[in-house]
């Protein structure tokens, strides 16, 4: 079997991620208190050829780790990024993500944000938590204050569609029926 030789992931055009937890506009701050850019990703469970790319850029990863931060071995328990949304429950002990596997990923600098037409993108009515998109990745091998893992860094995101707001936020149009007026509803004003 060839080892796997690009820690560079683009997930597919066939099965859209989505996002969540959005920070792609302005950076926010982290536990460790950097300022960065960030997003969750959301991956159907069947989007099995963006799943075997970003298996495949882990390993990648962590060939260029062994030698770069772990001293020529991988060590036997690394922290790894993709997590299962079935297995991870809420406060409510229900599945945070069902039928999705997660993965946090952020960048210092801001990312590059396109529409599905290649325009540049910067408004927060289109980037959101909630919109399907597509993400380019890079996997890496870490070692910091004794943790040792794989992680993603973002580098750029291509917005595809709108999706529902996820975390409760609605749209006005959602919320609001038309209203007509007529001369006699004065009194409403």
């Amino acid at each position: 079997m060839t080892k796997p030789t690009t820690t560079k992931v683009i997930t597919s055009k066939e099965k859209l991620v989505r996002l969540s937890f959005v920070h792609l506009l302005e950076p926010a701050e982290t536990l460790g208190g950097d300022m960065k850019y960030s997003t969750q990703i959301l991956i159907p469970k069947d989007d099995t050829v963006t799943l075997g790319k970003i298996e495949d850029a882990i390993e990648a990863a962590k060939e260029v780790a062994k030698t770069k931060n772990w001293n020529g071995k991988i060590p036997a328990n690394l922290n790894m990024p993709l997590r299962d949304g079935d297995e991870e429950l809420d406060d409510d002990g229900n599945a945070k993500v069902p039928g999705h596997y997660f993965m946090n990923v952020s960048c210092k600098t801001k990312p590059g944000i396109i529409d599905r037409f290649k325009q540049p993108l910067d408004d927060p009515e289109r980037v959101y938590s909630g919109v399907y998109a597509r993400v380019s990745l890079n996997a890496f091998g870490y070692s910091a204050a004794g943790n040792k893992g794989v992680s993603f860094g973002l580098n750029n995101v291509q917005i595809i569609k709108d999706g529902e707001f996820l975390g409760g936020r609605s749209s006005a149009d959602a919320d609001f029926d038309e209203v007509e007026l007529d001369e006699e509803d004065d009194d409403l004003m």
